[in-house]
């Protein structure tokens, strides 16, 4: 399927009622922005929040769940019946802790986390945040690429009404924050640069995690499982998000959400 009909496929859906979804990860970069969008979202009727740490915020459409242990999801079985959407967000960064953790973090916990979902709401639809140059194959000399590469196959064989799988490049902060290592570091000093030379290896953060969300209130209905490469998402975001100017925040400066 083309970057355009990938696109199509979701956006010329309305949706057919307000939805019930699941955010996983909503203390991170992507879950955080995924969660106040949603909340935010007329046609959301409700966000259940699923992580470690407390959010810190309160609103009436928000049902905050602290879960420990990611490696063992039964007892959150009562809490996702009856969800129409689940917003996977939760990841780790390379080079933050070890390879063994990673794999966990990324395959171990997606995994468990679906096979509950899938088991506790069969209608509802799985979008997941994997990354640039994920390898299904497992071929990749890149460790994060081969992780989250199986946790893609176990996602598509998991049997969801529809899943959605995003592959950003490089994930721009918007807001000021401490980058977690030097690449990080470097990428957002020459970001301005960047995304002139390189549009399509870059996308916000905060538009990401609509597209996101979207993805999830604009279900097709049919059973599908769609990739989104960092060219597909921005075009989304393009058509369901326009931005008539595109230059304010992007240093990092704050920005009026839309």
């Amino acid at each position: 399927m083309t970057a355009t009909n990938q696109v199509s496929s979701i956006t010329n859906i309305a949706p057919a009622d307000q939805k019930r979804l699941v955010i996983v990860g909503a203390t991170g970069m992507v879950g955080g922005y995924a969660l106040h969008y949603a909340l935010e979202n007329p046609a959301v009727a409700g966000v259940t929040a699923i992580g470690r740490k407390k959010l810190g915020i309160s609103h009436p459409k928000l049902t905050e769940v602290l879960h420990q242990d990611f490696a063992d999801c039964s007892v959150l079985a009562e809490t996702l019946s009856g969800q129409d959407a689940a917003v996977f967000c939760l990841g780790a960064y390379t080079g933050a802790v070890a390879d063994a953790e990673l794999r966990t973090i990324t395959v171990d916990y997606t995994v468990e986390f679906a096979r509950v979902f899938r088991s506790s709401s069969s209608d509802a639809v799985f979008s997941f945040l994997s990354g640039n140059g994920a390898d299904p194959t497992g071929r990749s000399r890149l460790a994060f690429a081969r992780y989250k590469g199986e946790a893609e196959n176990a996602l598509l064989a998991a049997e969801f009404p529809s899943v959605y799988i995003f592959r950003p490049a490089y994930i721009y902060p918007v807001e000021p924050r401490k980058e977690p290592n030097f690449s990080y570091r470097f990428m957002r000093a020459i970001y301005p640069a960047f995304r002139v030379l390189f549009p399509n290896q870059v996308i916000r953060a905060d538009d990401l995690a609509r597209a996101m969300v979207d993805v999830a209130v604009w279900r097709t209905g049919e059973r599908v499982g769609l990739v989104f490469e960092n060219r597909d998402i921005r075009a989304m975001v393009e058509f369901l998000h326009p931005r008539a100017e595109d230059s304010p925040g992007e240093n990092g400066s704050q920005k009026t959400p839309r």
